[in-house]
């Protein structure tokens, strides 16, 4: 039979969320190619608060897109918690935003830049700061695409219900 009122998903209650405040949002993605988005835009009226995104899957384009800095990139790689948070303040700006969301990773199946497959890094960028989250994910591509997804609208809730406050103020 199943429940007659099933909990909706994280993307919906986020989006409910966002939609009460009246704030927008902005994804770049880059080892997810859309998938993020995707989750989003699933929901019936999230255009009252998604905005769109970045699909930077090279580093020309973190770099000439988003402002992910050239030496960010040599010294940390595209795969850190600081190529997510330039991401994520890049694509804010970009899209005039309230909170942007990032993600970078390996999705596998080989390594890159020396870092393990279902290495991902995510970050949330909001006009009081930024969060950053690591996750390990394991060999398989399309579970390590979904996990992060869900790994960036499960940092998004918490964010969104005062859990704890960001990493820092930023500039």
């Amino acid at each position: 039979m199943g429940m007659e009122h099933p909990e909706p998903d994280r993307a919906a209650r986020v989006g409910m969320e966002l939609k009460r405040r009246g704030w927008r949002l902005a994804v770049a993605e880059s080892c997810t190619g859309g998938l993020l988005g995707h989750r989003l835009t699933s929901i019936p009226g999230s255009s009252a608060y998604f905005l769109g995104g970045v699909i930077a899957y090279r580093n020309e384009i973190k770099a000439r897109i988003l402002n992910v800095r050239e030496e960010t990139l040599a010294r940390f790689g595209a795969i850190s918690a600081e190529a997510a948070r330039e991401m994520a303040e890049g694509v804010r700006r970009l899209f005039q935003a309230d909170l942007a969301l990032a993600i970078t990773g390996v999705a596998g199946p080989d390594p890159e830049e020396g870092k393990p497959v279902g290495e991902i890094y995510i970050a949330l960028a909001s006009p009081h700061g930024i969060w950053t989250r690591r996750i390990a994910g394991g060999p398989d591509r399309q579970e390590n695409k979904a996990l992060a997804v869900e790994a960036a609208l499960e940092l998004l809730e918490a964010v969104l219900r005062g859990s704890f406050p960001p990493e820092d103020r930023g500039p």
